[in-house]
């Protein structure tokens, strides 16, 4: 499988700003093909450890069956949409796929 980690630092960090961005990720990423888990959230305040990275407001993962699945999701209208609509508040974006195995551990 593949995962596709995005971390968004935004120009505005207004609560109101994070919400729009999140609202917009459940809106346009979560249902594509090959897609076996998604995910988005905020980052965590009280984690505070010198290992914690805290350069960001929002989290997107998505994993995907394939690294096919991946690729064809990058060009699909409703990523292009997503990234046309958004990306005038984002001060950063940093991506990290990377390939992984396993699965619910229970």
């Amino acid at each position: 499988m593949l995962c596709h980690d995005v971390f968004f630092t935004l120009v505005d960090r207004s609560p109101e700003a994070v919400d729009r961005l999140l609202g917009a990720c459940r809106r346009y990423l979560r249902d594509h093909p090959g897609v076996v888990y998604f995910s988005v959230g905020t980052l965590e305040p009280e984690l505070d450890r010198e290992v914690n990275d805290r350069g960001f407001d929002v989290a997107l993962h998505v994993v995907f069956a394939d690294r096919a699945s991946h690729d064809a999701y990058q060009v699909v209208p409703d990523h292009l949409r997503f990234i046309e609509e958004n990306r005038d508040n984002w001060a950063q974006v940093r991506v990290f796929d990377s390939i992984v195995e396993g699965g619910p551990v229970g």
